[in-house]
């Protein structure tokens, strides 16, 4: 989330000038890592679709935001742990069918909305996938902090390795990759179970212009 992150910076930057260069200064967990919290809970209010338990982080968000914990020795461990636990929290789908409409999963990927409260309560929200991703060679608005997925089935196959593989990084992408900077989409209730198989269909559909 853009908005948390920009707080943090500028709560930090306040801190920096405001308070005495002293060792209690660095964050930690201490009184001084708490009255960050406490300001950074104080620069939000409460909006409908826009809680703030967003701000508050689950293990794997909290080791991948500290640099001690994942620079330290452990952190090669650590992560393989939080990806095993994150992997076995995936919920595969409950019909066992992993593809949908790979024309729905375009508009799905190309939709920024949602979880705003400026978005209304019952608006589907989008998997804003464009906003790090390259598609489809027709589309020229794009972002390059995750991989090219032109050619994503043709390359990979339309096996059901692929599809479960796939399947449990879009669901939650930190069960392979515990610092992952993609959303955990079906984890976080950001997509729904039927739009991240509308997804699936655009990477792994041989008719999908991702495949073409």
């Amino acid at each position: 989330m853009k908005k948390p992150i920009l707080a943090a910076v500028a709560a930090t930057a306040f801190l920096a000038f405001a308070a005495p260069a002293t060792a209690q200064t660095a964050w930690g967990p201490g009184a001084d890592d708490a009255a960050f919290q406490a300001m950074l809970r104080a620069s939000f209010r409460e909006r409908p679709g826009a809680p703030l338990t967003r701000l508050e982080q689950d293990p794997v968000q909290a080791f991948c935001s500290d640099p001690a914990a994942s620079q330290s020795r452990a952190a090669a461990a650590t992560a393989e742990r939080l990806e095993r636990e994150n992997f076995a929290a995936v919920k595969f789908p409950a019909d066992g069918q992993f593809l949908g409409d790979w024309r729905r999963g375009e508009a799905i990927a190309q939709s920024g909305r949602g979880l705003t409260w400026t978005d209304g309560a019952n608006q589907a929200n989008g998997g804003n996938c464009y906003n790090c991703h390259q598609i489809s060679e027709a589309e020229i608005s794009f972002g390059t902090i995750g991989p090219s997925l032109l050619g994503y089935g043709k390359l990979r196959g339309n096996t059901p390795e692929v599809q479960r593989t796939t399947w449990a990084k879009i669901w939650n992408s930190k069960s392979s990759n515990a610092c992952s900077n993609m959303p955990r989409a079906g984890h976080m209730g950001i997509l729904t179970e039927a739009q991240i198989k509308d997804i699936m269909a655009l990477l792994l559909d041989p008719q999908s212009p991702v495949n073409k």
